[in-house]
């Protein structure tokens, strides 16, 4: 936990009296518009998904943009852009999700719809199945578009952690087989209608968050559930570290 300054408190540490409820207590990489102490699963959580060209966002680009709403268990709204890469789309990508150049010919790019994808997102906090793959592309088209924003929503904040539901997959299930968001629903029983499409990948993904928060060992309140994922985040970048070494 860290204290904002100056604190306000005597040099033991105490607090003046009548003024430690004006103190604000930060856990580190939540958003600040949501209660840290409150149960995740009952704040509104916005769940991307992203299709693409190819895997290297300093290249490639996004072809569709999924999201979709959650709050208290349920699915609340979903919304999807088709989005112009302004390049052909590889077969090899197509291959994987299915959308053609005749799908998004007469589509915006990216820039057309960023801000309503971006105040889409700053409904709830932000998450995505292996987060640091659609948060890299959704970082790296707005940065390429050249956009700013006064005051940008917890998704576009450098220093709000996205919940990532692959981080608790490898640790709650490693001793298993592939924790890849297929395999993933179907251990866990949530349908997956049409994989690797946006709104279909972000929807089965937050069904499979949900149902890791029915898990004990899965912290109950935000600003536990962002630790936790840290925790586990460092060591399973220290264990393919040593992985790689080997």
């Amino acid at each position: 936990m860290k204290v904002a300054d100056p604190c306000g408190c005597f040099p033991t540490g105490r607090h003046y009296p009548g003024i430690a409820h004006l103190v604000r207590v930060r856990t580190t990489g939540v958003a600040i518009e949501f209660d840290p102490s409150t149960d995740w699963v009952d704040h509104p959580i916005a769940f991307l998904d992203v299709e693409t060209t190819g895997r290297d966002s300093a290249n490639d680009r996004l072809v569709e943009v999924g999201v979709v709403f959650g709050r208290r268990g349920e699915i609340e709204d979903r919304k999807s852009w088709l989005i112009n890469p302004g390049r052909p789309i590889p077969v090899e990508a197509k291959n994987v999700h299915g959308i053609s150049d005749e799908d998004v010919a007469d589509k915006p790019p990216f820039a057309e719809v960023a801000a309503e994808i971006v105040a889409a997102l700053a409904n709830g906090i932000p998450a995505a199945y292996n987060a640091s793959f659609d948060r890299g592309f959704l970082m790296a088209e707005i940065d390429r578009a050249g956009l700013r924003f006064a005051d940008p929503p917890p998704a576009i904040r450098r220093d709000v952690d996205w919940l990532d539901p692959l981080t608790f997959a490898r640790e709650l299930y490693k001793h298993e087989g592939s924790r890849a968001l297929g395999d993933m629903a179907k251990r866990l029983g949530v349908e997956l209608e049409n994989a690797h499409r946006a709104t279909d990948d972000a929807e089965a993904a937050l069904r499979v968050l949900y149902a890791f928060g029915k898990d004990p060992r899965v912290p109950r309140a935000y600003g536990g559930l962002v630790q936790e994922q840290r925790r586990l985040n460092r060591i399973q970048e220290d264990a393919r570290r040593l992985w790689k070494r080997s």
